[in-house]
């Protein structure tokens, strides 16, 4: 990983400096790019929130080879990680790589590893019909994220995702925010939970919604009948001043676990990190920059050796705090 970090590093240029610890503080206000909003405070509240939870080492057990597999919508996998839907790598990634390659990468890795790499919207044609592509090659392993489009530009994509053979869409509706889309003259807007229940209804997939920050939006969005939410302050791309998603996962978990699948994403660096969000509440956890760099610095080789990595540390994290199986995680291997 360490060759496949530095030659990202020499690709994405001011884009990303690929720190040794991905913080936020270097590429703070750097939007576009993969820098926080503004003061990039949100970027770094993600952070915050993961390290301020602490782990109850146990070592009085028999857990020796935890058993890390599950099902998240009707999906065998090696364990509970996706990758997040991330594109634009020309104006996000100083054009690192083309985005076809990128999100073959991401999408034909995680296959690769029996789990989920996810993909990207965004206002050029090329993005979505990426990702679509990459999708479509890796037979319907993959989840196409749309934006949360006006008009008539969501149901379009919608069908479009169809194609791939997924039955499995999701909308990054904490993308509403990017005014820069509506210069454009293409708006992404929050929906009412009305809208939101019929798109859900018309679209026929199993949801996902990502961007739930509270456990008003959480219930709101079990009312509309999605499948699985995404706790998620989009990386803190799109509002400076959020909490951090692992301090508001515990509250949302308490109020919809049970009735949702619940994803959480934001600063996880670590298999560790994993199984902290899967201790507060999360049913799986999705994990952006880190992903970016291994695939920009290896392609799909990258990306897989990235997830060898955190699924070491996932395993090595279960053993030291005896947790025998995922479906075995809970608050008490935790010290908040």
């Amino acid at each position: 990983m360490k060759d496949i970090r530095m030659k990202a590093r020499s690709l994405m240029g001011a884009s990303c400096k690929v720190c040794p610890v991905c913080n936020g503080v270097a590429c703070a206000g750097e939007v576009p790019g993969m820098g926080g909003l503004g003061t990039a405070a949100s970027f770094k509240n993600n952070l915050k929130a993961l390290e301020q939870v602490r782990f109850n080492m146990r070592l009085i057990h028999n857990v020796v080879e935890p058993d890390t597999s599950t099902n998240l919508f009707g999906k065998e996998l090696a364990f509970p990680v996706l990758a997040a839907p991330i594109g634009g790598v020309s104006f996000n990634m100083n054009g690192a790589v083309s985005e076809e390659e990128y999100a073959g990468a991401i999408v034909n890795g995680c296959k690769a590893k029996s789990i989920l790499g996810c993909t990207g919207d965004g206002v050029p044609e090329f993005i979505h019909q990426a990702g679509f592509a990459a999708i479509k090659n890796a037979d319907g392993w993959g989840i196409p994220f749309i934006k949360p489009w006006e008009d008539d530009e969501f149901y379009k994509k919608v069908e479009l995702a169809k194609q791939t053979g997924t039955d499995i869409l999701g909308m990054d509706i904490d993308a509403a925010g990017l005014i820069t889309l509506r210069k454009m003259g293409r708006p992404v807007s929050p929906k009412p939970v009305e809208m939101l229940a019929q798109i859900v209804k018309n679209v026929g997939l199993k949801f996902i919604l990502k961007g739930v920050m509270t456990k008003e939006d959480a219930l709101l969005a079990v009312d509309a009948g999605v499948d699985g939410i995404v706790v998620s302050n989009h990386g803190g791309r799109v509002l400076d001043h959020t909490p951090g998603a692992a301090e508001v996962l515990p509250e949302i978990a308490e109020a919809v676990k049970g009735a949702v699948t619940i994803l959480a994403d934001g600063g996880v660096r670590s298999g560790g990190d994993v199984l902290k969000l899967l201790a507060l509440g999360a049913n799986g956890v999705m994990i952006g920059r880190p992903f970016s760099i291994a695939a920009v610095g290896g392609l799909q080789e990258g990306v897989e050796k990235y997830i060898d990595q955190l699924h070491g540390e996932l395993k090595q994290s279960m053993v030291l705090t005896g947790v025998g199986k995922i479906a075995d995680v809970d608050g008490s291997i935790l010290r908040i």
